[in-house]
């Protein structure tokens, strides 16, 4: 038996009130994180179309009115099971100040209460506007460095295949007329996410199969990110050509939107073509639709239902719990400031001493403590960096995109390559991440000076060198009560021949063999003040 159309009505009346009390009641407990979610899209170019999520979602739940107004309303244990994962990870991420998780969270916080509360039925009639709501995430920003990668690549191959003579050095290249750097703009992200959000709403309005939905989607994913290549190159060369008058400085982020903006009118207008015509209205449509998620409703996993006022005070009481452990967990931390010392001596010989310039330090944003000092032997010096957080929030901490090597815009150092190198630690195999730096303009010639670099972490007393790992063990450390201490090491050794580093690892190998232990025994003391 199916409920009346007065019946649903009656429930309606009782379950959208108590549905948007807990859609306010999340907004106002995370208030801080869907602040931050807005602020990057008020400052970053990349995400503004953050601002027109939420009213494009209301538009596409509003179309689809008719059908809801006949789909029953009841909760879902499923639906609760999986808000309470949402809070778990949303903890987890505030606990290691990672925006991406706690952003995540949030957004699935509020996806997840329609299921929750309202049940499957109605979520199965409106997923596609609660899966665009995910697009208000700021999200995408890891891909730049591949992009990039890919970016500089191309250009250099079609220069090179245009006749134009390139000498490359990872991102930086020289051709005749200059020298050119693929920055973070020229990676392509801002025109790969817009045209990743717009081309989804696009297939979803203009097609009905799904096949051709997610055709679309793919295309509207690929062409930004060649549209992006040949922006790149065309840039260049217009620079080349121009000698330099043209498409060198802001004029050439302007080009490049204009270059973007045709490429994607284009990609609509094809893909328009093959657009399917909206279905013909009838007066049956709302009640096939609701059929239809009634159906699937039934179809979907054995949830079990209840009550939506009971559904909705366990929303209530999901969402607030991750506030009261993590004001728990704060009380448990110390409050001492960290004290850390450079030795003036290590074991075996090692002493301190000056590296010769122009200095290098790595771009580790407000750390608590640092050392940053070199130290020789037998004619072999070596750098070391350690920059340790205690007290991390989204403003200090020690995984962030903007704690790097060497930030892009540095006029006196870049990184020309990276990797990976496996080393013993103390006894402890690690591996760590490696890169090689220059200093100095890109000339094509050699006399420039070169460092290889070692870097890992040290979180409460674990070492890895990945970003994700570290931030999973200090939300691991936080959630046992151990504190969030944390430091970044990075090891530095001039490297005397360009194109073979080795000798370089050498003395980096020497200096971790001879004082691996005693770097740890010093962190663990820093540690022990808390």
């Amino acid at each position: 038996m199916t409920a009346a159309p007065a019946e649903r009505t009656h429930a309606w009346r009782q379950a959208l009130p108590l549905f948007v009390l807990v859609v306010a009641w999340i907004g106002f407990l995370y208030r801080d994180t869907a602040v931050a979610m807005a602020s990057i899209w008020w400052r970053s170019d990349t995400f503004t179309h953050g601002f027109l999520i939420l009213p494009i979602v209301l538009w596409l739940v509003w179309r689809q009115r008719a059908v809801l107004a006949g789909l029953p309303a009841r909760g879902s244990l499923l639906g609760l099971a999986l808000m309470a994962g949402a809070t778990l990870l949303w903890l987890l991420g505030d606990l290691a100040a990672v925006n991406i998780a706690t952003q995540l969270a949030f957004v699935a916080l509020l996806a997840l209460a329609v299921p929750a509360v309202l049940g499957w039925t109605v979520t199965r009639a409106i997923l596609f506007p609660l899966a665009f709501l995910f697009f208000a995430v700021p999200a995408g920003e890891a891909l730049m460095p591949r992009l990039m990668d890919w970016t500089a690549w191309f250009t250099v191959f079609a220069l090179r295949s245009t006749g134009i003579p390139v000498y490359q050095e990872g991102l930086q290249f020289v051709i005749p007329s200059g020298n050119w750097s693929v920055v973070e703009a020229c990676s392509g992200i801002r025109y790969l996410i817009a045209s990743a959000m717009v081309g989804t709403l696009f297939a979803y309005l203009s097609y009905r199969s799904m096949t051709k939905r997610l055709l679309f989607i793919a295309v509207s994913i690929v062409v930004p990110v060649a549209a992006n290549w040949m922006r790149a190159y065309l840039i260049v060369m217009l620079g080349h050509l121009s000698g330099n008058k043209l498409a060198a400085g802001v004029d050439h982020l302007i080009y490049g939107w204009v270059f973007f903006g045709a490429v994607i009118l284009v990609m609509f207008l094809v893909g328009a073509r093959w657009a399917d015509a909206p279905a013909p209205a009838t007066a049956s449509d709302a009640r096939t639709d609701r059929s239809r998620a009634l159906s699937a409703g039934r179809a979907a996993v054995s949830s079990g239902r209840l009550p939506v006022i009971a559904a909705a005070v366990a929303a209530l009481a999901l969402a607030v719990w991750p506030m009261l452990a993590e004001r728990a967990l704060d009380r448990a931390d110390g409050d001492a400031a960290p004290r850390l010392a450079a030795p003036a001596a290590w074991d075996s010989g090692w002493q301190a001493a000056q590296l010769p310039p122009p200095a290098w330090k790595p771009s580790f944003i407000h750390p608590a403590a640092e050392i940053d000092a070199a130290y020789s032997r037998q004619g072999r010096t070596a750098g070391l960096y350690v920059g340790y957080y205690r007290h991390q929030d989204y403003d200090r901490k020690l995984v962030s995109s903007e704690n790097v090597l060497v930030r892009s815009k540095d006029t006196r150092w870049a990184q020309v390559a990276g990797g990976g190198r496996a080393i013993e630690l103390a006894g402890q195999p690690l591996a760590v991440r490696t890169a090689v730096l220059r200093g100095g303009a890109v000339d094509g010639a050699g006399g420039v000076r070169r460092l290889r670099v070692w870097q890992f972490y040290w979180v409460n007393g674990s070492l890895t060198a990945s970003d994700a790992l570290a931030k999973i063990h200090g939300a691991l450390h936080r959630l046992r009560g151990q504190g969030d201490d944390a430091a970044v090491v990075v090891l530095s050794a001039p490297v005397d021949d360009a194109s073979d580093p080795a000798e370089a690892d050498r003395t980096l190998d020497a200096f971790v063999r001879d004082n691996g232990q005693a770097l740890l025994d010093l962190l663990a003391r820093t540690r022990a003040q808390r």
